[in-house]
């Protein structure tokens, strides 16, 4: 059984997609599975689903990850999911799939640094937290600096429980993940993967390492059942009930590059954090 699995949600995205793989073929640590549940709808000329998978680009992708995992056919699964139920449904269905201890949820439209699965890994043992996540960045606002949203908080100790709500001040922590102030902050204080650091967030998106069971204690994302189809905001509502029973954080430095796409959930008005208690 491998130490991590890595669990990738998808829709209409595979160039995307085949890039974030890529990225998980250079990665140091490499004890990990790979599982991608797809959503995509389109059908081919005889009426059969053809998602993202049917993608040249992602087939290559998975025959070199394959080979640099080794021969384990169970390395790598993939899964055409359908229906769509919205995005709590699909990434409940990638949990139910983990037989590993952490479980690494990683949005299709990212880049990863070689160190980046191995830093989360390392800092989740060693804090034994709920989560540890390494926020995006977006390269494209490299020359945009923010000071005004660059106020970060270290953990100078060891990750605690903190119950955070909306209208706190804590919960203005989110801004730090805004275009590219984690590259600001990172190069301001000398970060590197040899000497990371870990920081309170409010949340963390596209880049997370779960404890499992830690994740299935507060009921995983089962709260799908109570949400419309069309929703969002279902990993902050599951970190926030991880932190206030053990612990979060993010950290530094990221590693993590956004590729900058539009969203395919832009239907925002359902926040699963406001819909639903933060409290389980």
């Amino acid at each position: 059984m491998a130490t991590v699995d890595i669990l990738i949600p998808t829709y209409n995205r595979s160039a995307a997609l085949a890039v974030t793989l890529t990225s998980l073929i250079a990665q140091t640590y490499k004890d990990f599975r790979v599982i991608i549940s797809d959503q995509t709808e389109s059908v081919d000329a005889n009426g059969e689903c053809q998602g993202a998978f049917a993608a040249g680009e992602v087939q290559a992708a998975l025959r070199v990850l394959h080979s640099v995992l080794g021969s384990n056919p169970d390395a790598i699964q993939t899964h055409q999911h359908l229906p769509r139920r919205g995005i709590a449904e699909q990434r409940q269905f990638l949990l139910d799939q983990a037989t590993a201890p952490y479980a690494l949820f990683l949005d299709d439209d990212l880049i990863l640094e070689p160190f980046v699965v191995q830093q989360l890994l390392t800092t989740i043992q060693e804090e034994e937290c709920g989560f540890v996540g390494s926020g995006m960045i977006g390269l494209s606002f490299s020359d945009d600096v923010r000071p005004h949203e660059q106020a970060i908080e270290f953990w100078d100790r060891s990750v605690q429980p903190e119950s955070i709500c909306p209208g706190m001040p804590q919960w203005e922590r989110w801004k730090l993940h805004n275009a590219a102030n984690l590259y600001h902050i990172q190069r301001n204080f000398n970060l590197n993967p040899k000497q990371p650091r870990t920081y309170r967030v409010a949340w963390v998106a596209g880049c997370v390492l779960y404890d499992v069971a830690k994740i299935r204690s507060v009921g995983g994302f089962s709260f799908w059942h109570d949400l419309p189809e069309n929703h969002c905001g279902e990993d902050v509502l599951v970190q926030q009930r991880i932190m206030a029973r053990h612990g979060g954080c993010g950290v530094l430095p990221s590693g993590v590059y956004h590729q900058e796409l539009k969203t395919t959930i832009p239907d925002r008005s359902n926040n699963a954090p406001v819909m639903l208690p933060l409290a389980t």
